[in-house]
């Protein structure tokens, strides 16, 4: 099994692995003060939260390592995340999508329904994470074969630009018919060498116009590494994709059938048909690599390695499952389907097998995290089946105002970074001064207390509201250094922060 992570290629758009992107171990080899450390660069706090998921993780390399008779009845510890919202539960999901390099899918659970309602099932869940296990393997499988793709579209690209020459009438086919004859100018050369063996000679015309093309075609092949034909338009003939009225035949999001898609079926039957394009070079390049890529990939072995990545490696995140919470016992009005999610979502997480249109997986050994605000609902609220296989439950902190100065200015994505580089692009330098990041993540607390608690999603609405002028007015804005300190952001959100109505509103 390959052990390191690559991240997903479209299969319509391939590109090249980049050779400067270092190959990084997947998330469960690492130590679990490495997992950490790997969360810490955008997550601040939580620590408590970063020890469980990294623990969780970790076993799951362990229990790849323990004795075989021992290794199926080694369970994964599922968790719980509880904690008010815009406090870092979706984003340590988001984190560990990028670092797992295992099959991850983050999934609200308020998007499923009990069985007889209109909606999605929870096995979709499932399934989805197949089809996210298939695209991971596929991209690898693709980069490893991505150079001999290339070569091989290059060959093609040189065809269209250098058509080949006519095939001669082979010798046997002149031969085969009897009666006829040969001019002096039709007739084969044949050289025998001193062992009496027997080798065909092209004549020097035919011979000479072979060199002369070969040159040509390497002139072609220079100019072509080169991007010197990038804008010429060549004639390439594809396969159409699909078929209208099976588009219409697909069933609806989250009504898919287990094993069964009858517009696939359909698509196998009709024979394939393909049409000519006059596209640009590059654009033809792109194509052909996609087509050669195809070609060279063995779905069969991706299905296989991807299934087994889903029974041993998938993670699965529920978000907001406090949403399909509620009173236990009430089963009328609109909450009536919450408490039937939850017993469809039990035998998934406890360990079922369901089938996929690739094959069936078992769900034993997918690791599934969730996470909710609870600020109605409480943790026992849930089915007491659920409960049990949440074993782990963690609670995250709300955040204060050292914490608002800290996601401001610590993490590698902190947002006065991200608008630092926004107004890069028009030219200004944007900077925070100390005394200013202070002065934001005092009024953001400040509005946290006073209103709704959001966390620190708080300092989005106050950034926001802060540079909207600057932002607005950039392309023409009288000086390219624009700098917020203390009494700059005091000024500019007085008015806002003091007025409790617009407050409401804006902030």
């Amino acid at each position: 099994m390959a052990k390191t992570k690559e991240s997903p290629l479209p299969p319509s758009a391939p590109s090249p692995p980049s050779a400067a992107e270092e190959t990084m171990p997947w998330l469960e080899e690492m130590p679990p003060k490495k997992i950490v450390a790997e969360l810490d660069r955008y997550i601040v706090g939580q620590e408590a939260a970063k020890k469980a998921v990294a623990i969780a993780v970790r076993n799951r390399w362990r229990r790849a390592q323990a004795p075989e008779e021992i290794r199926d009845e080694i369970m994964p510890n599922n968790i719980i995340m509880i904690g008010p919202t815009g406090v870092g539960k979706t984003e340590i999901a988001r984190r560990l999508a990028r670092l797992a390099g295992a099959p991850f899918l983050k999934v609200e659970a308020s998007k499923f329904t009990e069985v007889g309602y209109v909606g999605r099932d929870v096995e979709s869940m499932v399934r989805e994470l197949v089809d996210v296990s298939i695209n991971m393997v596929r991209s690898e499988r693709e980069d490893e074969v991505y150079p001999t793709a290339e070569q091989r579209a290059e060959e093609r690209l040189l065809d269209l630009l250098l058509p080949p020459l006519p095939q001669p009438p082979s010798a046997a086919a002149s031969s085969a018919a009897p009666g006829t004859t040969e001019t002096p100018g039709q007739r084969p050369l044949f050289v025998v060498s001193s062992k009496g063996d027997v080798e065909s000679k092209l004549p020097e015309a035919e011979t000479e116009a072979n060199e002369r093309r070969r040159r040509t075609r390497e002139k072609l092949r220079a100019q072509l590494k080169d991007g010197q034909l990038e804008e010429r338009d060549v004639e390439i003939e594809v396969q159409q994709q699909s078929f209208p009225m099976l588009e219409m035949m697909q069933p609806p999001q989250g009504m898919e059938g287990p094993d069964i898609n009858f517009g696939e079926m359909i698509q196998e039957l009709i024979p394939k048909k393909k049409k000519r394009r006059t596209v640009h070079l590059h654009e033809a390049r792109r194509i052909l690599i996609d087509e050669e890529l195809k070609k060279l990939v063995d779905m069969d072995d991706v299905v296989n390695e991807a299934l087994d990545r889903v029974e041993n490696h998938g993670v699965i995140f529920i978000d907001e499952i406090d949403k399909i919470t509620g009173q236990r016992g009430q089963s009328t009005g609109p909450d009536v389907s919450r408490e039937g999610v939850q017993r469809d979502l039990l035998p998934i997480v406890e360990g079922s097998t369901v089938q996929t249109r690739y094959g069936y997986v078992r769900t034993d050994h997918i690791l599934f995290i969730a996470a909710g605000a609870f600020h109605i609902a409480k943790p026992s609220d849930l089915i007491p089946e659920l409960q049990g296989r949440f074993p782990i439950r963690v609670e995250l902190s709300s955040l204060t105002e050292a914490d608002f100065v800290r996601i401001m200015t610590e993490p590698e994505n902190a947002l006065t970074k991200q608008y630092a580089a926004l107004c890069a692009s028009d030219g200004a330098t944007l900077e925070f001064t100390a005394d200013g990041v202070k002065e934001i993540a005092r009024i953001a607390a400040k509005v946290n207390e006073r209103m709704e608690n959001i966390g620190a999603r708080r300092l989005h609405t106050v950034l926001t509201t802060l540079l909207e002028d600057v932002l607005f007015e950039l392309p023409d804005y009288p000086t390219k250094h624009i700098v917020f300190d203390g009494p700059a952001v005091r000024e500019r959100l007085l008015r806002i922060v003091e007025d409790e109505d617009l407050r409401k509103y804006i902030l």
